[in-house]
């Protein structure tokens, strides 16, 4: 009896023992199923597409370095640990090694490029500019466009070499030789000058006694001098620093208003009034104005001022205002 009973004793433990270990063991599995994931291969893949399936998987991500490889393109993954297949818990960090990309480069070809975008590719392909020139190159190249480069194009380079760029100035301005404008009157001058593709500088006063008021007697350039297209003319007029307002001619009145009418008739005009005062150079009026209009503006009197009024692109008055 005793015998019987100690069997189906041991039978009973035998089945809690089996049935323990297997619910332990299915739980184990279960929990574990759940808290791990089985690395992915990453090398090859660019660091955006590591990052986004890490991340999904619930993994964290290290760049543990980067160096230079002549297989893999820049920001590659060329190195993981764990390695592909290994079975880790989420939560966990996979080290990854990127690419430099390669170490040597082709030099891009930057001839002809606007400079801003030379600047872009230099960059792009892990080069750095050292020196720009700039030189007045042939009328048929735009102006900031690149017309020599060293090193040269299609040679290789290591990477982060330094390039030295040659610009275009625009095509070579124009010369002149500088004419005379002693005993000019003012409005004889700045006409002149504006004709002579050359513009008005500053004003400057001295006196001679043997020689007619408001009359121009000196100049910068001097005449017969080499100038540039567009160059500054600087003129000196004849006056007294101090005299009246009476003795001043008609078009350096220090009044502050200009008024300029229109002629009469069916066709608006394109109007554009240019002032140049203290060597700066402005548009202050451009548009359509109907026939017979007037058109008034305030002019700042502390300083010589010019104003230049233009119909149609013609120049047809010209205005000096004196402080």
């Amino acid at each position: 009896m005793i015998l019987r009973i100690t069997k189906i004793l041991a039978l009973f433990f035998i089945f809690l023992a089996v049935t323990g270990g297997t619910a332990y063991l299915t739980l184990t599995w279960i929990i574990k199923s759940e808290d791990t994931v089985v690395v992915p291969g990453l090398v090859g893949k660019d660091v955006v597409y590591a990052l986004e399936m890490l991340s999904d998987m619930g993994l964290n991500t290290k760049v543990k370095g980067s160096q230079y490889s002549d297989i893999f393109p820049k920001n590659y993954v060329i190195l993981q640990e764990p390695d592909p297949g290994s079975e880790i818990k989420q939560g966990r960090d996979v080290r990854i090694f990127l690419s430099k990309g390669m170490k040597t480069v082709v030099m891009p070809n930057l001839i002809g490029l606007p400079s801003r975008q030379a600047r872009l590719v230099i960059e792009e392909n892990g080069l750095c500019l050292n020196q720009v020139s700039s030189a007045y190159y042939d009328a048929n190249i735009s102006k900031d466009e690149i017309i020599a480069q060293t090193p040269s194009k299609n040679k290789t380079v290591p990477r982060g070499q330094c390039v030295n760029l040659l610009m275009s100035m625009g095509p070579r301005p124009r010369a002149y030789k500088m004419s005379a404008f002693d005993g000019l009157s003012i409005d004889e001058a700045v006409v002149l000058i504006e004709r002579s593709n050359l513009q008005v500088g500053s004003f400057r006063y001295d006196y001679q006694a043997d020689k007619p008021e408001n009359i121009i007697i000196d100049q910068k350039p001097r005449p017969g001098y080499r100038v540039l297209d567009r160059a500054p003319v600087d003129l000196v007029v004849n006056r007294k620093q101090n005299i009246s307002s009476d003795s001043i001619p008609e078009q350096m009145q220090p009044s502050g208003f200009l008024m300029h009418k229109l002629p009469v008739g069916f066709f608006k005009r394109h109007v554009k009034v240019r002032l140049d005062s203290l060597g700066i150079s402005s548009v202050v009026v451009d548009e359509l104005m109907e026939p017979g209009e007037e058109l008034w503006l305030l002019v700042p009197t502390n300083q010589i001022s010019t104003l230049f009024i233009y119909e149609d692109e013609e120049l047809v008055k010209t205005q000096v205002f004196s402080p």
